[in-house]
């Protein structure tokens, strides 16, 4: 692991379990699936684990499928719908991450989103936080042909903002982060705060660094 950063000028981010806690709504897409056909509710705990892997995981643990059902595509596509209808209902952002970004603009660097999630999801979602008022860069699962663990939409965002992907530092808390992040070229730190459990093995993705929550960036920062 890494004793801290040198050379860097912006750090990247994740979005969801990375900057913004958005299992809730998630949780709550996922659940009116079961609910509308006269399911029992599932409590949230058993959604909050799978957060970081989007429709794949809510559907996963709402109906025991995987992509390879048959059953799944029609079960994913009402599911984006009902999650675009709350997506912004009970979605904010984890402790200490506004005051890691308004630490980033005292120190003059600037930061962006890089997130799996698909435009119609994340454009709404950081127009309707303020949070995300002062982001250089939002990079959507969809703005490059390829999503992470390509590297593409890293090195995208990296071209938005006029710098070297050297120059950059890569946050997220799921292992194509890290790969996409390598495979760009940039530093990468593994988050562990947001929806990992015990059983994730992070040590395993070979990040630069780990944090347990996001003012923890800035000690490894303090060299950029």
């Amino acid at each position: 692991m890494s004793a801290g950063f040198t050379g860097v000028k912006a750090v990247l981010f994740d979005l969801d379990g990375t900057l913004i806690d958005s299992a809730p709504d998630l949780a709550a897409a996922a659940d009116k699936l079961r609910t509308d056909r006269g399911l029992p509710p599932l409590p949230y705990e058993a959604y909050r684990p799978m957060a970081g892997a989007g429709a794949r995981g809510m559907v996963g643990v709402a109906f025991g499928v995987t992509p390879e059902d048959a059953e799944f595509i029609p079960l994913r596509d009402e599911f984006l719908a009902n999650y675009e209808r709350c997506m912004t209902e009970r979605t904010h952002a984890f402790a200490g991450v506004a005051e890691l970004l308004a630490a980033l603009h005292t120190r003059q660097l600037d930061w962006g989103v890089v997130t799996n999630k698909a435009a119609r999801f994340t454009e709404p979602l950081t127009r309707g936080m303020p949070l995300f008022a002062t982001a250089r860069a939002v990079v959507s699962g969809d703005t490059t042909p390829h999503a992470k663990p390509h590297p593409a939409p890293l090195l995208e965002a990296a071209r938005r903002m006029g710098l070297d992907p050297t120059q950059c530092v890569y946050v997220g808390d799921d292992e194509r982060d890290i790969v996409a992040g390598r495979a760009a070229g940039m530093a990468t730190v593994a988050a562990t705060y947001g929806y990992l459990g015990a059983k994730v093995d992070t040590a395993a993705w070979e990040a630069d660094a780990e944090i347990n929550s996001p003012l923890a960036l800035l000690q490894l920062l303090n060299s950029a």
